[in-house]
């Protein structure tokens, strides 16, 4: 399982920027090598952090019947904008140059956001043991309500991880034009949020009594 799951994930690190590279039209692209160094930092964090959990490897290997139609449509959707913000990237940053060259920091300040995004998104993984990768209410595990940690400040790190690292792509792949589809992905995240927060409070025992405690869904003492 670990080696199965070690492949897939480093796989998955390298289809987007294999892809940005093809619509870029060329090999001298400092933009797709840091996308391609940040990608595979945080895909080698991602295994190594979960590399001891199989039942949540597995778990998050899986897409049960159970799991909610509404988040596989997220998801699905979510997959496509991301897909179509690597291809604006490439042709913007890489090809016909839509946007300014950004100066080196810039970035530099994207890589550390996404890497910061990511340890947020991986804190949130370690401390809940039911982090599935689609909203499901996960009766055969025992499914109880994480309230614990980084889950003492928001009620969902995770999504707030992704949020960071999704807002760190236009800085490092140079591409002013991603943001637009980048700002739909994020606008869709939060929507998840808001439909997962009301599927737990309605089928996940104690959830509505962890909402009165944790009040805020993304960002500490604010929202």
């Amino acid at each position: 399982m670990k080696t199965k799951y070690f492949i897939k994930t480093i796989t998955t690190s390298l289809i987007f920027p294999v892809i940005i590279f093809i619509t870029a039209g060329r090999i001298d692209y400092v933009q797709g090598y840091v996308f391609l160094f940040a990608n595979l930092i945080t895909a080698l964090m991602n295994f190594w952090t979960i590399r001891k959990d199989i039942e949540l490897m597995t778990e998050r290997s899986k897409v049960d019947k159970d799991s909610k139609s509404w988040d596989k449509l997220i998801l699905a959707l979510s997959g496509v904008i991301y897909l179509i913000s690597v291809v604006i990237a490439g042709l913007d940053s890489g090809r016909y140059k839509w946007s300014p060259d950004f100066h080196w920091s810039i970035y530099l300040i994207g890589v550390v956001l996404m890497i910061i995004g990511q340890m947020i998104f991986l804190t949130a993984r370690k401390e809940n043991k039911y982090f599935s990768s689609v909203v499901r209410i996960q009766k055969d595990r025992g499914q109880t309500v994480c309230d614990t940690g980084i889950y003492k400040f928001v009620r969902h790190p995770g999504y707030l991880g992704m949020i960071i690292s999704l807002a760190a792509f236009p800085l490092l792949t140079g591409s002013i034009w991603s943001t637009i589809p980048i700002i739909i992905a994020i606008i869709l995240l939060i929507i998840r949020t808001y439909l997962e927060d009301e599927a737990l409070k309605k089928e996940l025992t104690g959830y509505a009594d962890y909402i009165q405690k944790t009040r805020q869904r993304l960002i500490p003492k604010i929202w």
